[in-house]
Formats: C-alpha cells, sequence, structure tokens
C-alpha cells in the first residue's frame, strides 16, 4: 500500500514499488494514470512489472484512451483491468468486470456484480432506456 504522490521523488516511484515489492495487483485512481501517461511510456518500462496479474481502477470513471494506455503499458498487453464503479454509501464494489468471464470496454465498469440489480434513471427516479446517453454518478 502506498500513499502520496504517484510522481515523487521521481516517475518511477509506483513502478519501484511495483518490482522491489513483487506487486502483483495494482490499484490506483484514473487521476493518478492520466499524471504517470504524460511522463511517457520509458519510465515504466524501465522497471520490471512482470509480477503484476491484475490492474484496478476506481474514483472516477477512466477515459479509453488511458484504460488502453494502462492495459498496454502496465499491465504489458497481459494483465486485466478492472474498472470498478462504487460509491462510499454502497460499501462495496457494485459493478466491476469479473477478470476471466465479464469481456472488458475500454472507460467502462461494465455490469453489475451478481446480487446487484441496478438501473439507470432519470431526475425523476423514472428508468432511462435505450437508446440513451447517461451517467453513473
Amino acid at each position: 500500500m502506498y500513499e502520496g504522490a504517484p510522481a515523487y521523488p521521481d516517475g518511477g516511484r509506483f513502478w519501484k514499488i511495483c518490482q522491489d515489492y513483487g506487486v502483483t495487483v495494482f490499484y490506483t485512481a484514473p487521476t493518478a494514470i492520466r499524471a504517470l501517461m504524460k511522463l511517457g511510456e520509458e519510465v515504466p518500462a524501465r522497471y520490471d512489472l512482470s509480477n503484476l496479474r491484475l490492474l484496478g481502477s476506481v474514483g472516477e470513471p477512466i477515459n479509453p484512451e488511458a484504460w488502453m494506455w494502462y492495459q498496454r503499458v502496465i499491465g504489458r498487453g497481459r494483465c486485466p483491468i478492472v474498472d470498478t464503479w462504487w460509491q462510499t454509501e454502497t460499501g462495496a464494489i457494485m459493478m466491476s468486470p469479473i477478470p476471466g468471464v465479464t469481456a472488458t470496454k475500454p472507460g467502462s465498469c461494465t455490469h453489475p456484480l451478481p446480487g446487484i440489480d441496478a438501473d439507470v434513471v432519470d431526475d425523476h427516479g423514472e428508468p432511462v432506456r435505450a437508446p440513451s446517453r447517461a451517467a453513473i454518478w
């Protein structure tokens, strides 16, 4: 577990921790991923990230470009990404792909987990049906 700026004292901070401690699951916010993207691919390329087996995203929606960079550069094309959606009030993850079971889509948390009944509603509490555009907040 690490708390602090992702690029302090340098842009390799996260990747050095992953390498030195054999991290297998790396979970971070899309804001951190986008900040790390700006440092370039050569920074994480200097580190052995072969122990990573799962990448996670939480805290805000992840844009497709950041998702694809995360999977390609950090996961080296072999680690699944679980883009999780939940709120403090729910107390647990509500929507997320299940690695090896659920097909993933860049920028999407996919479907509700088993046992979760989710719906998208408008400002009046009425279900929004396709074709529609809506955001989960």
